[in-house]
């Protein structure tokens, strides 16, 4: 297929999609927290230092109050990512000036190091379902999924990550998700979100084969990681995953980031969790582990990177 540029991808900059390279392990910003993250010491030395926290940028699509204030506190010691839900990026772009408008607001004034959104749809016809629903990884799809990144990309002025959904069903496509992803990429000029949970479960609910989907991703694409928890349908026990951000990182998603990290190397890694949510101490006990395997991957980069003062 003849690769398209549009017209956005001349917002296309590494300051912008690999903004959080000197990011560590980070954490959905919970308003349960703030105490906890104030209180977090800050010397240069500390192993906070690399810490960093993302938002859902919706809930902040307010006025004034004790919700901006709150996250006017954390960023005045914290690099935050904006990670949208409600852009809908694969169809029914008739409203998407508007939602960006209030994106690039905050985008102003919190200057985030990354922005991300979701390549899913969630409109049809002006109906919202406030749901991450998967394309159909079809030509039009791809199309209006590119359409939609071109609309919020120039809405607000820089370029942004798209995240692979989660996948409940297998159905026929024109594509493997990989390619339909890198390709909506490259003719958009964003970047890409590798969900590890996502992914996980995609392999298990549809029997797509991980390590093969990884390997197929650009290094040079890739943005920021999540990982985060899964639970069993309530019904159909493990033969159906579903993402629901309401229990801690499962050890398959651990090992499937670890080999993530050996593929891409050293990328920002997100710990989400939505739902029951935990002490501050039990999340940051999971976020120091996704900072040991950052850690580890930084080690064995500086280990593969000839020592050019040996060499002379």
């Amino acid at each position: 297929m003849e690769k398209v540029r549009l017209k956005v991808n001349n917002l296309r900059s590494p300051q912008h999609i690999f903004a959080g390279d000197h990011l560590g392990a980070g954490l959905s910003l919970k308003p349960d927290h703030l105490d906890d993250i104030l209180a977090l010491p800050m010397q240069q030395s500390s192993p906070n230092n690399n810490l960093w926290f993302e938002v859902h940028t919706e809930n902040y699509f307010v006025a004034g109050g004790p919700r901006l204030n709150y996250l006017r506190a954390i960023r005045e010691n914290y690099n935050i990512s904006f990670h949208g839900v409600g852009g809908s990026l694969g169809s029914d772009h008739k409203t998407m000036a508007a939602h960006t408008k209030q994106v690039k607001a905050l985008i102003d004034e919190f200057q985030p190091a990354l922005v991300s959104e979701h390549a899913v749809w969630s409109k049809s016809d002006g109906k919202y379902f406030a749901d991450l629903m998967p394309l159909p990884r079809t030509q039009d799809a791809l199309q209006s999924l590119i359409d939609g990144i071109d609309c919020y990309q120039s809405g607000i002025g820089r370029s942004i990550l798209i995240e692979n959904p989660s996948n409940y069903l297998d159905f026929i496509s024109d594509m493997d998700e990989p390619q339909f992803l890198v390709e909506a990429a490259n003719r958009s000029g964003c970047g890409l979100i590798i969900d590890i949970n996502n992914l996980y479960i995609s392999s298990k609910n549809t029997g797509v084969d991980a390590l093969n989907y990884l390997s197929q991703i650009p290094a040079d694409l890739v943005g920021e990681i999540h990982i985060a928890g899964h639970d069993p349908d309530p019904t159909l026990g493990q033969s159906l995953l579903i993402d629901s951000h309401a229990a801690a990182v499962a050890p398959e998603v651990w090992q499937l980031l670890k080999q993530a990290l050996d593929i891409f190397g050293k990328k920002p890694v997100l710990v989400e969790r939505d739902a029951n949510i935990p002490s501050f101490n039990e999340l940051m006990s999971e976020r120091h582990t996704a900072q040991n395997l950052l850690d580890q991957c930084n080690q064995q980069n500086n280990l593969n990177t000839p020592n050019k003062e040996a060499i002379r």
